[in-house]
C-alpha cells in the first residue's frame, strides 16, 4: 500500500452501504479511478440468529450507516466519493475527511478476515533456483516453479530422498542461489 493511500470512513444514509458500495465501485471503474481509490468495504460479522427454535446464521453490519474506502485523497477523488447518492459525507471536517488510524485499519480489516500484506515484489523467475533459508525446508535448493506475488509466496521443486518434492514458502524464507 502506497503511503499517500489512506482508510477513509464515509458517512452515509442508514441502510444504504451496500447500495453506496456498488455504485461508488462502478463509478470507479467506469472513470478509470483504480489507481486512486483501491478498496471499498461494508465491515460485517456473522450472527446467529434464533428464531422459532431454528439457528440461522446472518451478516450484521458492524458499522450501520458507514463505508470504509482506501483511498488517495485529491480533488476528482474527493468530488466523486462526496456525490455518490447515499453519501451524507466524510468522516471528519467538511472540507478534510480524516484518515484511519493504522492500528484501526489493521484491526477492522482482521475482523473481515483481510490481511493488509504489504505486497512484495521479488526479483526472481521461474526456472532460477533458491536457497530456503527457514522452514522445515532449511538448507535445501528449490527450482521455482509458480511465484504468487498476491500472497508473497512461491512453489518449487526440492530433491527430498531422491524424488522432485512440491514445496510453498514465503518469499522471506529465500535466497537467490549463487550458482
Amino acid at each position: 500500500m502506497e503511503s499517500d493511500k489512506k482508510w477513509y470512513v464515509i458517512h452515509t444514509y442508514s441502510g444504504y452501504e451496500n447500495k453506496v458500495m456498488a455504485t461508488l465501485e462502478r463509478k470507479v471503474k467506469s472513470m478509470g479511478l483504480e489507481n486512486v481509490i483501491n478498496h471499498i468495504l461494508v465491515p460485517m460479522e456473522d450472527e446467529v440468529d434464533i428464531k422459532d427454535g431454528k439457528k440461522r446464521t446472518v451478516k450484521r453490519k458492524i458499522f450501520p450507516g458507514y463505508v470504509l474506502v482506501e483511498m488517495e485523497v485529491n480533488d476528482r477523488s474527493w468530488y466523486v466519493v462526496r456525490n455518490t447518492p447515499g453519501v451524507t459525507g466524510f468522516v471528519g471536517s467538511a472540507t478534510k475527511p480524516i484518515p484511519l488510524e493504522p492500528e484501526e485499519v489493521k484491526k477492522i480489516l482482521k475482523s473481515q478476515d483481510i490481511e493488509e500484506k504489504p505486497k512484495t515484489h521479488i526479483s526472481i523467475e521461474t526456472g532460477e533456483q533458491v536457497r530456503i533459508t527457514s522452514g522445515p525446508f532449511e538448507n535445501f535448493t528449490a527450482t521455482i516453479t509458480e511465484i504468487n506475488e498476491e500472497k508473497g509466496t512461491l512453489r518449487g521443486l526440492i530433491d527430498m530422498f531422491g524424488r522432485e518434492t512440491s514445496v510453498e514458502v514465503d518469499y522471506s524464507q529465500i535466497e537467490k542461489s549463487l550458482e
